[in-house]
């Protein structure tokens, strides 16, 4: 599996040659320092950064890749990791290779790609939900849409901001294909990341206008409020005294890759909410309970309101990694890798359907 380094990076073990030295073959060109291919400097862009090989010292012998931890920057981590490519095996494949991979996905070839995984937050229930590689499997080229759109729903809403941006970075990845002819890719996968909780966005409340065209209910909080959230809710000036800043935190397990089975569970959540009012920036500091005095009746289902049901033109950019990962299988090559293009226009095809649906 995927083990986590004091220093925030993550550690992935070289798989038994050929395929874990031709794994670090890649990184180190990719990576050197003396590289001055446009080509490879431009797909670094697009890849976990680099930070050499490590080995325990209690097994010097063991080596890892040293990458780094796409997921670290988020707090609750939505994580979906999809194969890309016609094919899931090189040209150097066995017969008997070759028909252990065509039998795991028979619909490889014609879709183009196979969820390998995904892990998704709820904020309605405060939970993850996970896919395995079988729910992957499961899916044909009639259900394949509705499959990947589990990836994007919160529990409360699509959030199609994430599609948007989604389909914008695959797109990016896939310019950088088409302009290339060097190597060629086979079982390598997108590593899809996404921020769970609320994403950043301001809404003046007391402008009608604008509560009217967003469908923020009317009268929700006075007096020229101001209401923001980013991992973080904060309600500011919604008193005349002061402020109230609302912090909801809850710790998590991060995801790196669902398909090496990296799983640690650690749920416990925390949701604080501590009214103080003075003259100064106070704020609701974390507590491990609900003061349910200082909730002031229906202020948290109003702003379950404003934060699910919130147009998503009114959101900003939504906060979205798209990254590629598994190199145990590319080689040179003097031709476009055609197999991975079809691959990815499908996927930013099914992708745009979620987004128009």
């Amino acid at each position: 599996g995927i083990l986590q380094h004091p220093d925030g990076t993550v550690l992935k073990q070289l798989q038994p040659p050929p395929r874990g030295p031709r794994e670090q073959e890649f990184y180190n060109k990719v990576y050197d320092s003396d590289c001055c291919d446009s080509i490879l400097l431009e797909l670094r862009e697009y890849l976990p950064k680099y930070f050499g090989v490590w080995s325990p010292p209690t097994a010097p012998n063991d080596t890892y890749l040293k990458l780094e931890d796409v997921t670290r920057k988020f707090n609750k981590p939505c994580i979906m990791d999809v194969k890309i490519g016609q094919k899931s095996y090189d040209p150097y494949a066995s017969a008997e290779k070759i028909q252990q991979q065509v039998s795991k996905y028979p619909l490889m070839e014609e879709i183009g790609f196979l969820v390998l995984g995904m892990r998704v937050y709820h904020v309605s229930s405060d939970s993850y939900e996970t896919q395995n590689q079988h729910y992957g499997r499961s899916l044909t080229k009639e259900t394949v849409k509705d499959g990947i759109s589990k990836f994007f729903h919160s529990g409360y809403c699509l959030r199609k901001d994430v599609v948007a941006a989604s389909i914008q970075k695959v797109e990016k990845i896939l310019e950088w294909f088409e302009g290339q002819t060097q190597l060629n890719f086979y079982a390598s996968s997108l590593l899809f990341v996404y921020e769970g909780s609320c994403q950043a966005t301001t809404v003046r409340l007391s402008d009608v206008t604008l509560a009217e065209k967003r469908g923020v209910p009317k009268g929700l909080l006075s007096g020229g409020d101001v209401l923001e959230y980013n991992n973080n809710i904060h309600v500011i000036n919604s008193t005349e005294n002061g402020k109230i800043e609302a912090s909801v935190s809850k710790g998590f397990s991060k995801f790196y890759a669902l398909h090496k089975k990296a799983c640690s569970k650690r749920h416990h959540s925390q949701l604080s909410l501590k009214v103080e009012n003075s003259e100064q920036d106070n704020v609701w500091k974390s507590s491990t309970c609900i003061e349910q005095e200082h909730l002031n009746g229906n202020v948290l289902p109003q702003l379950e309101k404003v934060f699910y049901h919130m147009p998503a033109e009114t959101k900003e950019s939504a906060n979205v990694e798209v990254r590629m990962i598994d190199f145990a299988h590319v080689f040179p090559s003097n031709t476009k890798d055609e197999g991975y293009i079809y691959g990815l226009k499908n996927l930013i095809t099914v992708l745009q359907n979620i987004l128009d649906n």
